[in-house]
């Protein structure tokens, strides 16, 4: 099978095509031939650590194809099943920038019918991490569904990256009020798109104004993606027990937290990333998002706000490029087409 790797850290030249030996499923495992691999800023960051954690990688927490083979043991998988995949690469050797991949049975999730490979490989890391963001507050639901999140209102700092998207969808389904900053009148479209009931330029005018117009009372959860540079608006536009729910370190990485203003309004911080979250937490998003995903309330494509871009297998030095270089949408990678 075809394969690509990489056995040194560094630029996205490290990595390389080769042929390998098809792998076979151990007890518990799934054999999957993966039709799409998508590329997410964890697997250029992985790439370019200070030390490769295995002699050789194939890169990709993400993925979607049919099930080829199942282990000993495996219940709720047959061959020929359509499936998406989670966290691919956490912990083992080879993800899913690969034709065939072996994955432990419970990161393989059943793909719901109507939806195809591009959307069950942009779920993983983007979806799962919305949901974990989501479910944080305050006296807030564990699980997400119709009705879930009524009467709350949901801030989505950055609603046109992936995460950000997610979180816009998974939100809407469950009956938030979405709003969420972008920074151009194209992003604004797309998070528009993808379902936000208000979207703020950040970069025209005062947010913060725009925000309460919309919330007077102050919102009840933020979904933050660059708590350095935006903690000050969170402050001033969260109410009183809020949560500020934060999944990544765009724009700094050091945060400084005014504490006066911070615990007079009983602020609760919840730090967000996926390979440490408690397995239980971890099944309940994986079930929310397919039941999201088949209830068509999470989509991908332009129409809703997630530009596609395609590479080929050997062209993922590319498309790890486009991630890292901020390009707006979901990267994918076409492993097979059919």
């Amino acid at each position: 099978m075809r394969a690509v790797v990489h056995t040194e850290t560094g630029p996205s030249s490290v990595l390389r095509v080769v042929e390998r030996d098809l792998p076979e499923p151990g007890p518990g495992e799934v054999r999957v031939r993966v039709a799409r691999a998508g590329v997410n800023p964890t697997d250029w960051k992985f790439r370019t650590a200070p030390q490769l954690a295995y002699d050789e990688v194939t890169p990709g927490q993400d993925g979607a194809g049919v099930v080829d083979a199942v282990g000993e043991g495996v219940t709720g998988l047959a061959v020929g099943q359509r499936v998406w995949l989670v966290l691919a690469q956490h912990g083992r050797a080879h993800g899913s920038a690969a034709e065939f991949t072996v994955q432990p049975a419970d990161r393989v999730v059943p793909l719901p019918d109507g939806a195809d490979f591009d959307l069950g490989a942009s779920l993983g890391v983007p979806a799962v991490t919305a949901h974990r963001a989501l479910t944080s507050g305050e006296g807030g639901p564990t699980r997400l569904g119709p009705g879930a999140l009524t009467g709350r209102t949901v801030l989505v700092q950055g609603g046109a990256g992936a995460v950000g998207n997610a979180a816009i969808q998974l939100a809407r389904w469950s009956g938030a009020t979405v709003v969420t900053t972008v920074s151009s009148p194209e992003k604004a479209a797309l998070a528009t798109a993808a379902g936000a009931h208000h979207v703020v330029n950040y970069r025209e005018g005062h947010p913060e104004e725009q925000i309460l117009a919309v919330a007077p009372g102050g919102v009840d959860l933020v979904v933050e993606v660059a708590p350095a540079q935006n903690n000050e608006i969170d402050l001033a536009v969260t109410r009183v027990h809020a949560t500020i729910a934060i999944y990544a370190n765009n724009g700094g990485d050091e945060l400084t937290v005014p504490l006066r203003s911070t615990f007079s309004k009983n602020l609760r911080y919840q730090f967000v990333i996926l390979y440490t979250l408690d397995e239980a937490l971890r099944r309940a998003a994986v079930e929310d998002v397919s039941a999201a995903v088949a209830a068509g309330a999470v989509r991908v494509g332009a129409d809703a706000g997630v530009p596609l871009h395609h590479y080929a297998l050997d062209q993922l030095a590319a498309a790890h490029d486009a991630v890292q270089s901020g390009v707006v949408g979901k990267v994918l990678v076409d492993v097979a087409d059919w």
